[in-house]
C-alpha cells in the first residue's frame, strides 16, 4: 500500500477513535450536568468538538429530561 493510502486509514482510524472517545465523555459529563445523555452522546459521535461545548453549558436544575418512548408517541397518534 502507498504513503498516502496508509495516512488516509490512519486519519479515518484517528477520527473513529476521537469520536467513539467524545461520546464516551459526553455521555458522562451529561450525566454529572443532569442532561440527557443519549442526546449528547448521539451529537458528540458525529460532531466531536460539540462536547466542548457541553463541557460550557450550566447545569441543569429539576428532572432530568427524558425522551418520549415510542409508546407515549403512538398514544397520541389515536384517532
Amino acid at each position: 500500500m502507498s504513503d498516502m493510502g496508509q495516512s488516509a486509514v490512519f486519519w479515518i482510524s484517528a477520527y473513529g477513535a476521537i469520536a467513539v472517545g467524545s461520546s464516551i465523555l459526553a455521555g458522562i459529563l451529561a450525566g454529572v450536568k443532569n442532561r440527557d445523555y443519549s442526546f449528547w452522546m448521539g451529537w458528540c459521535l458525529v460532531l466531536p468538538p460539540l462536547v466542548l461545548f457541553l463541557a460550557a453549558l450550566p447545569d441543569y436544575n429539576g428532572p432530568r429530561p427524558r425522551q418520549r418512548s415510542l409508546d407515549d408517541e403512538d398514544a397520541d397518534d389515536r384517532w
